[in-house]
């Protein structure tokens, strides 16, 4: 191997540091990410698609002078068109669409000084919390191959834990970066809603409930990137307050004592599982050793009224897209152009009347008051991320009789029966219990983020959930750097990176 063999010893700031020296240049960073894709994605299936042609050219010109000058990056192929290369957004409807632009947020990263190496792969439309389209196949956990990465920025989450590069782009609607970093032991922030932009095709996605940012490594190259990408684009419907300093400034100080809550109850229908729990407790000791006042309270939800409203919008939006990508293809979709699950999701959509999707945003939005109510006594709510640690690959997918109906009534286009025979309490019983606690703090807007704090017996990581404040960031990332300090996550290496010569 050629190029730099320390890479997978830094984050991106280091090594963006690194090449400000002129101790290394952009081009070596190039080679030894290459180098790890091309050794460790045959068994993660984490990369989909390459750029390494037009990553090598981008070296060797000049770069901007950004925060993370010359350093390999990673766009997950969601929500994150960059021109001339395809966004397939995990479904062969789209298997050929290449944008002739890039979107705002790929526009922030370039500006970044960031070099996208490819794209990472996702679940068709980002509708599943595991990474595991038929288009591309499973993406696989570097922790255990024979597990899920989570989703739906699953293939970002394996790239960044398998030290393919320090940080990879990820977005959440409904825990798609705090999943995904949970199941793979990493850092994952989902920024406040309308922190950072969706622009320029898309006011909004998700009725508001979806946001782009990063997994990471390190906790403060997830806030100098969120100061790199923050702010509204042209024409953007809404946004938080703007930060009294840069985020990278609140990694290190000191965040004082916190009113933390804390619950192991599940928001959502489902059972938590014991080493969630236990992940949970070790924290909270760690909370109260650092002199936090940490408290168990948490608001009460009716967990089974969320989930179908949270459910009645996505089937509703994932209509929509479909609807939306005939008009980009000047075709007729049919059921043969998408996997069983997203179609059904699509018919049952188009089943939903107006007056019904409408009281099912407002329910939604009546989560941000109620949690805005218990959030005027405390500064954090923490929880764990998930129900469980990461399932096998295929635990979450449909089987049997399940899979056999999906796809007959989803030839027979008969989303009136798959609604009226429980299609959405299905999905709320088997998918929904694997997350929870996420989906929530998509419908308040407020920002939330996964650390990778405890490790199960079978070596699997376990991440901790804490939310913030509505526009908030600076709190969560002032403790974090605390907590990252207290108990550094980033000597845990996956047994398949010690494979890499």
């Amino acid at each position: 191997m050629t190029g730099f063999h320390d890479y997978a010893q830094y984050d991106g700031l280091g090594l963006a540091e690194l090449v400000r020296k002129k101790e290394v240049h952009p081009k070596e960073l190039i080679t030894a990410a290459i180098h790890r894709i091309e050794d460790l994605n045959p068994q993660l299936n984490a990369v989909i698609h390459k750029m390494y042609d037009l990553a090598r050219k981008t070296a060797e010109g000049n770069l901007p002078d950004g925060p993370f000058k010359g350093v390999p990056f990673l766009l997950k192929d969601l929500l994150a068109d960059y021109a001339g290369v395809p966004t397939r957004r995990g479904s062969r409807f789209y298997k050929d669409f290449v944008p002739d632009g890039d979107c705002e947020i790929v526009r922030r990263y370039k500006a970044a000084g960031v070099i996208v190496l490819g794209k990472t792969n996702t679940p068709e439309y980002g509708l599943l919390p595991v990474t595991e389209p038929e288009l591309f196949g499973p993406s696989r956990n570097p922790w255990d191959p024979a597990r899920t990465t989570g989703g739906s920025s699953g293939g970002s989450a394996a790239a960044v834990a398998a030290r393919m590069t320090p940080f990879s782009h990820g977005n959440d609607g409904g825990g798609s970066i705090r999943i995904p970093a949970s199941c793979c032991g990493v850092f994952g922030l989902k920024p406040t809603r309308g922190r950072t932009p969706l622009g320029p095709d898309r006011g909004e996605a998700w009725q508001g409930l979806v946001c782009n940012h990063v997994l990471t490594r390190s906790v403060r190259d997830s806030a100098a990137m969120l100061d790199a990408t923050a702010g509204p684009d042209v024409g953007a419907l809404y946004f938080p307050p703007p930060p009294s300093r840069l985020f990278r400034e609140e990694v290190g100080t000191d965040p004082g004592t916190l009113h933390i809550a804390f619950t192991s109850k599940s928001f959502l229908p489902g059972a938590v599982h014991k080493d969630c729990v236990q992940g949970l407790e070790a924290t909270v000791k760690l909370c109260q050793d650092l002199g936090h006042e940490v408290v168990e309270a948490a608001p009460e939800v009716d967990g089974e009224a969320f989930a179908r409203a949270f459910l009645t919008m996505v089937c509703v939006e994932t209509r929509a897209d479909i609807e939306e990508s005939e008009t980009l293809f000047g075709r007729k979709a049919t059921f043969k152009d998408f996997e069983p699950g997203t179609w059904a999701s699509a018919l049952i959509g188009k089943q939903i009347r107006a007056p019904e999707f409408s009281r099912a945003n407002r329910l939604l939005q009546s989560s941000g008051r109620l949690f805005g109510q218990f959030f005027e006594d405390y500064d954090v709510l923490m929880t764990p991320t998930l129900a469980g640690p990461p399932v096998e690959i295929g635990a979450l997918q449909p089987r049997g009789l399940e899979a056999f109906s999906m796809k007959l009534l989803g030839s027979l286009h008969a989303g009136g029966l798959l609604k009226r025979f429980g299609g959405i309490d299905a999905i709320v019983d088997k998918i929904l219990g694997f997350i929870p606690y996420t989906p929530l703090f998509n419908a308040t807007g407020q920002p939330a983020m996964s650390i990778p704090l405890h490790w199960n017996d079978a070596g699997l990581p376990i991440g901790i959930h804490f939310v913030g404040r509505y526009g908030d960031e600076a709190t969560l990332f002032r403790l974090a750097g605390q907590l990252e300090q207290a108990k550094p996550w980033a000597g845990h290496i996956p047994p398949i990176c010690r494979e890499v010569k």
